[in-house]
């Protein structure tokens, strides 16, 4: 907490404000941005590759949550202030960090595939920036940054060699091992029994993101055995059209995201399964539905170019 308090007199209005919007490079909605414009309009695998170590990283994240239960560090140091506008986006425990995990995860990948000095730089520097923007914040402690950190290092390392691995057999494995441990951390939030005094909201949160994580992962699975036996869907384009496909595609994306959410909680009475379930929509949309465009959207590049 000393680093927070010190973090805390060094604040200003226009730091909040940058710091807030580094946060922001964290957050789901930019992890879907880049995981879904990799995977549509650049390379398959690497999109694979950036999905995977986000979804695992996010099941160990949240395991570690509600496993450890620590909470946020205003709650522990009532007299510890925090920027406000960061309040809404820091839900649930506070060890590990799940915006740093996010961000590690997902410009990790982008950093150890990319051949460009450029974007590797500009990759480690979200790396270590997303980071210290939630303690400058201070919705995280160093312990909460520094977890998240190494776990999505080391899963960065793991899962490079499962998805580039030379044997087609490998990823499968992969992708089952992740459900494995996904449906085995809902059977957690649903049969393990948490302590009476445990905070209910964060372990609404807790259940809420097993199932969306066992949703997407399921999606996920179903995605990658059509595509790779079945439809084989291009990705190249020329560029206005990428530019047009990937607008167009992630509005879609976030409007079925934003528009199932409460037809759905109502179907399921309120159950967490709704979250699974909208998820699960979510990645088939990204993944196979709006997928049945690209051959128009080739075509329409090659078109445009003869």
């Amino acid at each position: 907490m000393q680093f927070l308090y010190w973090l805390e007199g060094l604040r200003t209005p226009f730091m909040n404000t940058i710091m807030g919007l580094l946060t922001e490079f964290g957050a789901e909605a930019a992890f879907l941005l880049i995981a879904l414009a990799t995977f549509w309009c650049l390379d398959k695998k690497r999109g694979y590759y950036i999905l995977s170590v986000g979804f695992f990283g996010t099941i160990l994240n949240q395991f570690l949550k509600l496993a450890f239960q620590i909470p946020r560090p205003w709650v522990r140091d009532p007299n510890f202030s925090i920027v406000e506008s960061a309040r809404a986006g820091a839900t649930g425990y506070s060890f590990p960090s799940g915006h740093t995990q996010n961000a590690v995860g997902t410009y990790g990948a982008i950093a150890v595939t990319t051949k460009k000095k450029w974007i590797r730089v500009l990759s480690i520097a979200l790396c270590i920036l997303v980071p210290f923007s939630r303690m400058y914040l201070g919705v995280h402690t160093p312990q909460d940054v520094l977890t998240a950190a190494g776990t999505a290092i080391v899963l960065l390392f793991l899962l490079r060699l499962g998805v580039y691995s030379d044997k087609k057999s490998v990823f499968p494995i992969l992708l089952g091992a992740m459900l494995f441990l996904s449906a085995g951390f809902v059977a957690f939030v649903e049969f393990y029994s948490f302590d009476k005094n445990m905070d209910l909201a964060n372990l609404a949160e807790g259940v809420k993101n097993a199932y969306t994580l066992l949703g997407a992962l399921l999606g996920m699975l179903l995605v990658y055995w059509v595509d790779t036996s079945k439809f084989h869907f291009p990705i190249y384009a020329v560029w206005w059209a990428q530019i047009i496909k990937l607008i167009l595609g992630f509005i879609l994306v976030m409007a079925v995201r934003i528009t199932l959410k409460a037809p759905l909680a109502a179907l399921c009475g309120g159950h967490s399964i709704a979250s699974g379930i909208r998820y699960f929509l979510v990645v088939l949309t990204a993944g196979l539905l709006w997928p049945l465009t690209f051959s128009w959207f080739s075509k329409l590049g090659q078109k445009k170019e003869s």
